[in-house]
């Protein structure tokens, strides 16, 4: 009996190549629309599928494969007489092979002139309908939804002259994957049309970016997907000028570098990072001085850490930063001195991220696992303004100290907690990140910042909960604090501060980073 394969797709990489492999080997194609043209047009004989249904193509197209002469010719299984007799019976062939993909629903809505009626016509009925189909009777029939699978599907069949059943199997598989996939974005844009922002079923869908050497630790394995929806602000989305794929490791750190100089736009900025927390802030008029700061903030942690600037790099600044062992730089472009000096080190990822969009990434919410389940929530990215805090103390900060307290302000809010940390108005001067009691993170920090705390303030993600905190603050020389606030001992917190001077701000705002 003859072979019959249905083609049906918007991207058509390759089909006319298929398509005459098919027909070389004696398979009959029945095809439509647009692709029915193009094989057409190659010279390859097909058969339209109005022909095979008795029904023109109708409604703008809308209808046209939904028929049980294409559906119970994919459905029918080969095991079963009634099935086969029920086929015969009204002239139903068989189609042994599809070759379907969808209408390009996800490259409609990331059009910039994309409108909801637009969208809505770019919805695929039809071939998720075949492609289910065919894959739910793959014991039978061979579904190929991807372009990459002509070359396998083809091999076999002139290997062996049929497609064995672990291939028919795998290509379900993956039938299945992308039509979840394909309804997932569906499901995502009218979620979002409707304004929902707590569905009862959370639909995402990533592609696979990159299979990883290892994940957190080398017995751990990995992978790094991307969400299908690209955030163009994103390590995800960086383009990678130099050096060593990335690793799990490096891929968490450098998201949470891109994330902290976020927040700081008005000036040139470099942030260095190591496991998940800054270790150094610098800023200033210009990128090179900013690096100094940074650098001099902590040049021990900084080695081996993550640095990200929010200012083109130039040559001066590169060959500053080339002098210590840095594993990744991410900036939004280099000076053609400055990539030449950073390609010198074969291994130092270097990383250009568009910070021009680094403001519609703030609206992605943030997805973090847990066994049996998925904790979504959004991002920390309040917006606040210093005229909204208040002065608790009876000393007034002064007009530096203001300047700096806005500076720890911004630093603090990704210092994992508890955090604590010490700032002047240019460049951070100590770091207590994640200690398990308040009083030993502003320990931890003083001693980091020691000698250098002349104008220094201190700023903590949470409220301090003993006036022990300001006790060893007062006893380091440190002279103004910056807090939320909210506890029940606020006042002999405040009384403590006004023991020794030291001016107090409330925020109101509580920056917790697990």
């Amino acid at each position: 009996m003859t072979k019959r394969a249905l083609i049906s797709v918007s991207d058509k990489a390759g089909i006319i190549e298929f398509a005459q492999a098919l027909t070389a080997q004696g398979w009959e194609i029945i095809s439509t629309g647009g692709t029915k043209t193009a094989l057409d047009n190659a010279g390859v004989a097909t058969i339209a599928i109005d022909d095979v249904t008795g029904f023109p193509e109708m409604m703008d197209g809308r209808v046209k494969t939904l028929h049980p002469k294409i559906h119970g010719g994919l459905l029918a299984r080969r095991d079963l007489d009634s099935h086969l007799e029920a086929a015969n019976q009204h002239e139903i062939g068989l189609i042994d092979l599809v070759v379907v993909n969808l209408y390009p629903f996800k490259e409609t809505i990331l059009r910039p002139d994309v409108t909801y009626d637009l969208a809505v016509e770019n919805i695929d009925i039809g071939g998720p309908s075949m492609l289910r189909s065919a894959a739910k009777n793959h014991a039978s029939v061979t579904v190929v939804v991807d372009p990459a699978d002509y070359a396998v599907v083809l091999d076999e069949l002139k290997a062996d002259g049929e497609i064995t059943y672990a291939t028919r199997q795998r290509l379900a598989a993956k039938v299945f994957r992308h039509t979840a996939a394909y309804d997932a974005l569906v499901a995502e844009y009218f979620t979002a049309q409707v304004g929902e922002t707590k569905p009862e079923k959370l639909t995402l869908t990533y592609d696979l970016k990159q299979p990883m050497r290892y994940g957190e630790n080398p017995q751990q394995d990995a992978d790094f997907y991307q969400n299908a929806l690209p955030t163009a602000y994103s390590i995800a989305s960086a383009k990678q000028l130099n050096g060593k794929e990335l690793s799990f490791n490096n891929i968490r750190d450098a998201d949470a570098a891109i994330r902290i100089i976020r927040d700081f736009k008005e000036k040139p900025t470099v942030v260095a990072l190591k496991h998940m927390n800054p270790c150094g802030i610098g800023q200033a008029d210009d990128i090179e001085t900013a690096w100094d700061y940074c650098y001099e903030a902590d040049p021990v942690s900084i080695f081996g850490g993550i640095v990200v600037l929010n200012r083109a790099v130039d040559g001066a600044t590169a060959e500053k930063m080339s002098k210590i062992f840095l594993e990744i730089i991410i900036a939004p472009n280099y000076t053609a001195e400055a990539l030449a000096i950073f390609q010198k080190k074969a291994n130092l990822r270097v990383l250009e991220l568009p910070f021009d969009a680094k403001d519609a990434s703030e609206a992605e919410p943030e997805y973090t696992g847990v066994v049996g389940g998925m904790l979504v929530q959004n991002q920390d990215v309040v917006k606040e303004s210093p005229a909204d805090w208040q002065v608790v103390t009876e000393r007034q900060p002064s007009e530096q100290e203001v300047t700096a307290l806005e500076f720890a302000w911004k630093a603090i809010k990704y210092v994992k907690s508890n955090g604590i940390i010490i700032t002047n108005d240019h460049m951070t001067l100590g770091v207590g990140p994640g200690q398990t009691n308040r009083v030993a993170s502003v320990k931890i920090a003083i001693e980091q910042a020691k000698d250098r705390l002349d104008g220094a303030v201190l700023a903590s993600d949470a409220f301090f909960p003993f006036a022990d905190n300001v006790e060893e603050i007062a006893a380091a020389g440190i002279k103004a604090i910056i807090q939320p606030g909210g506890s029940v001992r606020d006042e002999e917190v405040i009384a403590a501060a006004n023991k020794h001077g030291i001016a107090m701000v409330f925020t109101g705002v509580r920056h917790f980073r697990h």
